[in-house]
């Protein structure tokens, strides 16, 4: 049985996210900013051009000729009161926003220019000076993609990808996905889409154009090591479980977790009671490509293998810190365990394999985690704008420890080389299995 154990990274379709120019506010439409000669002051009324420039021409007995070029925008430029919409202690700061603003109207060669493009590029940039990968902002058609529930489904290849890197990276095929039909496997690099090269274009957007409606094609140019060729697939709509279970050799029990979502808890309660029904010798709790979902999910999840105490703490800008605790009534609380991880297993998977690693209820095997334990606040714009997704907390382990940038290392390194996957090879697995037998003797 394909399982969820090989595969790695964030499900398809994330949050997408863009990044943009510089500074941003509610900015008027198809309007010029002059100055006058005071640097300092925004001319606020009618105003005429800068003096039009001139040229000299020297005539055939040596005379120099000054001609001023007309310039067919005189007398009279409309114009926009920026001081009147910036408060009052922000008009020095945002003067040279308003200032850029106006020149570009002015002087950019290919007019009119897009205002709207301008102001949503200014956000994307205000929120990309904060150097937080996980705050930004998005078009309204982006805010709506990535506050749509973690249902299990969609329609694209059916594929766990790596969007972080030059280019979108397959990470593994989805079992009976067209991907997965189609011959794709780990490692292969998307550098073009339908003819389209995909360089220098963020994964994020290069991901829209995999997905599609059931039953579209699509043409994947592939680069696989030193070779470079071309795959067509019919996408599908793909039924993503949220958790797979079978019972390994030698007694052992196996869960595979593929991410925090509305059913997640549910169809684990419902495995963990055919599984521990068999009297297994221990548990194997994958979470290998899990990119993780809903926080009250994360702590209703870690608390079937937890029966009591702090599982994770959440802290704020302020020093404020919430406390959660395990959830009474946890199905699998004594058995054996030992959780797998990889450089995919993110968010809320990293905060149940983080509890599970500081309370000592069972190593972690595999790689070091993504290293994303912060959390987001989604805030809906006025005029639907779009939204805005900021950073307002992180998540802490119970003994304290930051997950950001940092991510959790397990206490028994191994690595799924594509060679391992290829032939079929499971060493992360296999040294699960090892030390499962280890601590059920």
């Amino acid at each position: 049985m394909e399982s969820k154990r090989l595969q790695s990274c964030l499900i398809i379709p994330i949050v997408i996210v863009f990044l943009g120019l510089a500074f941003g506010l509610g900015l008027g439409a198809g309007y010029l900013i002059l100055r006058n000669t005071r640097p300092d002051i925004l001319v606020t009324g009618p105003v005429s051009c800068p003096p039009c420039p001139e040229v000299i021409i020297t005539s055939e007995n040596g005379e120099s000729i000054i001609t001023p070029i007309e310039c067919p925008r005189c007398p009279e430029i409309p114009y926009v009161d920026a001081e009147a919409d910036t408060p009052e202690d922000l008009q020095g700061l945002f003067s040279p926003f308003w200032e850029t603003w106006g020149i570009v109207h002015e002087e950019y060669v290919d007019q009119p220019v897009d205002d709207l493009a301008l102001m949503r590029g200014a956000l994307k940039g205000m929120l990309d000076a904060l150097e937080d990968k996980h705050t930004s902002y998005m078009t309204p058609e982006e805010f709506t993609q990535a506050n749509e529930a973690l249902e299990g489904e969609y329609e694209g290849i059916g594929a766990w990808v790596n969007t972080t890197g030059d280019y979108v990276e397959i990470i593994s095929p989805m079992r009976g996905s067209p991907a997965a039909e189609a011959g794709l496997q780990p490692n292969d690099i998307i550098v073009g889409i339908d003819g389209e090269d995909m360089t220098g274009i963020p994964g994020d957007l290069v991901l829209r154009r995999i997905l599609g409606p059931a039953g579209s094609d699509v043409i994947l140019s592939i680069r696989r090591g030193a070779e470079t060729f071309d795959v067509s697939l019919t996408r599908a709509k793909i039924i993503v479980p949220s958790a797979d279970h079978e019972m390994l050799e030698g007694n052992i029990a196996y869960i595979g977790l593929y991410n925090f979502g509305d059913n997640t808890t549910e169809q684990l309660r419902a495995a963990l009671k055919d599984l521990l029904s068999q009297n297994p010798v221990g548990l194997i709790f994958d979470l290998r490509g899990n990119g993780g979902g809903y926080l009250h999910i994360a702590i209703q999840v870690v608390s079937e293998f937890i029966a009591d105490g702090v599982v994770m703490f959440e802290q704020y800008g302020d020093g404020e810190t919430f406390t959660y605790h395990a959830i009474p009534g946890g199905l699998a609380t004594e058995i054996p365990l030992v959780v797998l991880v990889d450089e995919g297993t993110a968010s809320a998977s990293e905060i149940t394999a983080g509890a599970i690693q500081d309370l000592n209820r069972g190593p972690l095997v595999g790689v070091t985690t993504f290293g994303k334990g912060s959390v987001q606040n989604w805030i809906t714009l006025k005029n639907d704008a779009g939204g805005v997704r900021v950073t307002i907390a992180r998540w802490l382990t119970p003994n304290g420890r930051q997950i950001s940038e940092v991510g959790l290392e397990p206490e028994y390194i191994v690595e799924l080389t594509p060679e391992d996957y290829a032939a079929g090879l499971d060493p992360q697995l296999d040294k699960a299995i090892e030390v499962l037998k280890e601590l059920s003797q």
